[in-house]
């Protein structure tokens, strides 16, 4: 035989029910997303509580762990909460009691705990076995009357025991200890605040139900938070109390402290809600040794159980309020998210601040009158005992002489309700009444006792007839917590002033900005460079590593927004005062960390978009000859990464770019020497992703070496340096207007001394110029040094470059408002080195 057991027989279904897949996953989903919503990441409404908070505080209130007894083990109330209310493990239950007892998490901490339990550096807390805890003497505030009836009761996950749905919360904890979680497809987020305030605004909307948002903010000037700080305004804090919703920036407090003569420390005293304070410190001192933050000598976390302080020292000469300003920026301030989102009758729901309080007051309202009854009906039961006493007393002969003849108690009992008209309570209590208790001082004592009930009677009564009665009990309840646990505000307001921008607080001067071949860019002020005559080596301007040279100079002040065309036809918008401020004798600084520059791609040439004006365009040549114009409002959204401002051919590049407005004429100028003169318009205005027209007719191995616009009548000369440091100013009328992509006329000898020209420039008498060479010598000189001279002429030294140096850039400092007249008869500077 076959050792298979036979086949268990087919019994038909009672009811089959055909249910689409996409349904039944929607409504599997619904109940799990309402389980999670309801059972476990939003607080109720009425006491603030999540259910694993108010498991632990039950348990600890059936423990008898309360804030009068000794602490206990955390292991042992972790213990006692997963076992009988919330089987959802261990470690979740214990991060929660911790949390509960941390002070810079909670206002005011419901839980007191002895032991390791965590710090702002986020740092764990010890394992459960080795940390003790016990009740906080307001959360037992949350609990008091839990036995008189106030709040229903459900069975825990396994009907062995009951729990309570809500706490009964003598004050309005969702609001003063804020809850944060996250649900499905949904979070809250509630900010904390002062309980004396936010019990004020509930004893002003119980008196005044008709408040609004304002009204409530005489009281709740905003959210206090347990690690202090400020918050910026006032307006985000309004709406996130009508709304519900809101931005709060809110903002480290510090101050600035004198530490050396001439030097200042900026010391940090309090933080932001939330923000660890050991990242902080290191996302700063991360900042300050990438270049980020400059002008901070030295970091340090010297904080103690007293509180926070973090002294960050300045360097000699710091700007302190661009200091300020980029701590704030980038590390000093954080927003908080506002979402009051709370349970309301098992539906979560977005509640402004009057909903919130008005939900409360609701809740105390039902608590208080549960309450009442309940002690209502127990001085009842005490009055109806109290008679039968009495009334034995009034009979004390007879009720003895009738018990005693009776068979037994319940004979006895039987007769008595027979005899006097009693209840079974009464007879029971009567039989059970010893003899002392019938002398005339005890009958006196029971006269009074029920004169007491009766009175309490009457009082608890008229507290369940009357709603301005019951309400004025929550409103002394509440004046009684808050003279017990109230406390100063920690959290301030500052005034928010708008942005603050780099410029406001960036002292406004002119700076030279130097860029390397190798794309190592640095910015100097102008002032460094005192002038010389021509013909000088000038003074060291940057350390050049090797295989690497100057590309550019160029002038700007630290408020200007530049473009910077790049070789390779890209413009990249650029704040001057993004460019790192450094030594002469410095490298500078890597332009990837501050422009999107591609391998090869180098900055040819500037442009102050404040020079902007309408209907001018951006004029744009090529080493090649080709020229363009583009309107200016084309490069007004520039990306990050850059964008195209012209299309060159393969073995083409961008040299140089001019503002211009139409009515100029264009100079172009050739490494070999040659110029040609056009009237702009030759040149039609093009979008950015074109090539251009010609625009000079170059021989065999020349390139164009700059551009310059100039008006017909300009009385400027034309200032042509060449690689050799030799240059000539002419005057730009001596250069006749030609037709575009014409070869054009000579300008300058370019033989064996003087070398291949390497910069143009429209010049006036009293301006000043900048020439740097490509190993990193720099020197300032004023234009007048420099004779005038006719086209087709050998020029003058401007700058004496050594054999394997060459100038690569010149600039111009326009005309100086005041001169150092001792300069300018000071004998040319030797290099330093």
């Amino acid at each position: 035989m076959s050792s298979e057991a036979p086949d268990a027989p087919d019994v038909p279904a009672d009811r089959v029910e055909h249910v689409r897949i996409e349904d039944e996953m929607e409504q599997s989903y619904i109940d799990y997303a309402m389980s999670v919503i309801v059972g476990r990441a939003l607080p109720d409404v009425r006491d603030g509580l999540k259910p694993v908070h108010r498991r632990i505080l039950y348990a600890m209130h059936e423990m008898g762990v309360t804030s009068r007894t000794s602490h206990r083990k955390s292991s042992s109330i972790v213990g006692e909460t997963m076992g009988d209310y919330h089987p959802h493990g261990d470690q979740a239950i214990y991060d929660t009691l911790v949390g509960m007892a941390q002070e810079f998490s909670m206002r005011y901490p419901l839980v007191d705990g002895q032991g390791n339990f965590g710090s702002m550096d986020g740092d764990p807390a010890a394992a459960m076995r080795y940390t003790e805890a016990r009740m906080a003497p307001i959360a037992e505030t949350l609990l008091e009357d839990i036995e008189k009836d106030t709040v229903d009761f459900s069975g825990n996950y396994d009907d062995r025991l009951t729990e309570p749905d809500v706490l009964p919360a003598a004050y309005p904890n969702l609001l003063v200890n804020g809850s944060t979680g996250i649900a499905v497809g949904m979070s809250t987020n509630v900010p904390p605040h002062n309980l004396g305030e936010v019990i004020d605004a509930t004893i002003e909307l119980i008196d005044n139900p008709d408040c609004d948002t304002n009204d409530l903010m005489e009281h709740v000037k905003g959210p206090d938070f347990p690690t202090g700080a400020n918050i910026v305004g006032r307006n985000a804090v309004r709406k996130a109390y009508a709304t519900g919703r809101g931005r709060l920036r809110v903002r480290a407090e510090f101050e600035v402290e004198d530490w050396k003569k001439d030097r200042k420390r900026i010391v940090i005293t309090e933080l932001p809600y939330q923000e660890n304070k050991a990242r902080l410190v290191e996302r700063i001192a991360e900042n300050v040794n990438e270049g980020k933050l400059e002008d901070i000598s030295d970091l340090r976390d010297e904080s103690d159980r007293n509180g926070v302080r973090i002294a960050i020292d300045l360097k000699r000469g710091a700007n302190v309020d661009v200091v300020k300003n980029q701590l704030i920026e980038h590390h000093l301030e954080k927003t908080f998210g506002v979402i009051n989102l709370a349970l309301v009758d098992g539906q979560p729901k977005v509640l402004s601040l009057k909903e919130t309080l008005a939900h409360y007051v609701d809740h105390r309202k039902e608590v208080v009158r549960r309450r009442t009854q309940f002690e209502l009906d127990e001085a009842e039961d005490r009055a109806h005992i109290l008679e039968g006493r009495l009334i034995a007393l009034d009979n004390v002969d007879d009720v003895v002489e009738l018990i005693r003849n009776s068979e037994d108690r319940d004979a006895a009992k039987a007769g008595l309700r027979e005899e006097y008209d009693l209840s079974e309570d009464q007879s029971e209590h009567i039989v059970r009444m010893q003899l002392g208790s019938l002398t005339s001082m005890e009958r006196t004592e029971i006269e009074q006792e029920y004169e007491r009930v009766q009175e309490t009677i009457e009082y608890l009564q008229s507290v369940l007839d009357s709603e301005e009665k019951l309400l004025g009990v929550i409103k002394d309840e509440l004046r009684d917590v808050k003279d017990e646990y109230d406390d100063d505000r920690r959290t301030s307001f500052v005034e928010d002033t708008g942005e603050v921008t780099h410029e406001d607080l960036i002292p406004e001067e002119d700076v030279l900005v130097v860029v390397t071949e190798d794309d190592y860019v640095k910015r100097m002020p102008v002032d460094a460079f005192d002038a010389q005559h021509r013909g000088g080596k000038g003074i060291i301007g940057g350390d050049i590593k090797e295989g690497d040279r100057v590309s550019k100079v160029f002038r700007a002040s630290t408020h200007d927004y530049l473009l910077c065309f790049t070789n390779h036809g890209q413009v990249y918008q650029l704040k001057a005062y993004q460019i790192p401020e450094m030594s002469r004798t410095a490298r500078g600084k890597s332009a990837v960390n501050i422009l999107d520059l591609d391998d090869g791609e180098e900055i040819t040439a500037v442009v102050n978009t404040d020079d902007f004006e309408p209907d001018e365009a951006i004029t744009m040549v090529t080493r090649n000859g080709y020229v363009k114009r583009t309107k200016t409002e084309d490069f007004q959204n520039i990306l990050s990464t850059g964008i195209i401002a012209a299309k060159l051919d393969e073995d083409d590049e961008l040299v140089d770019v001019d503002v211009t407005d139409g009515t100029k004429d264009l100079v172009i100028a050739t490494e070999d020497g040659m110029t040609i003169r056009f009237d702009e318009d030759e040149v039609r205005t093009m979008g950015r992703n074109t090539r251009g027209v010609r625009g000079i007719r170059l021989t065999e191995g020349d390139h164009v070496a700059g551009l310059v616009a100039t008006e017909e009548d300009d009385d400027k000369a034309l200032l042509t340096v060449t690689k050799r440091g030799y240059g000539k100013r002419t005057l730009l009328s001596n250069y006749r207007r030609q037709s575009r992509y014409g070869k054009g006329l000579i300008d300058i000898k370019t033989n064996e001394r003087n070398g291949h020209v390497t910069s143009v420039k429209a010049v006036e008498q009293d301006d000043h110029l900048v020439v740097m060479s490509e190993q990193g010598q720099i020197m300032r000189t004023r234009v007048s040094d420099i004779s005038l001279q006719g086209r087709n002429t050998m020029g003058v030294t401007v700058m004496d470059v050594i054999d394997d140096d060459a100038v690569a850039t010149v600039d111009v400092i326009p005309t100086p408002e005041s001169t150092d007249e001792a300069d300018a008869d000071a004998e040319p500077e030797a290099d330093e080195e």
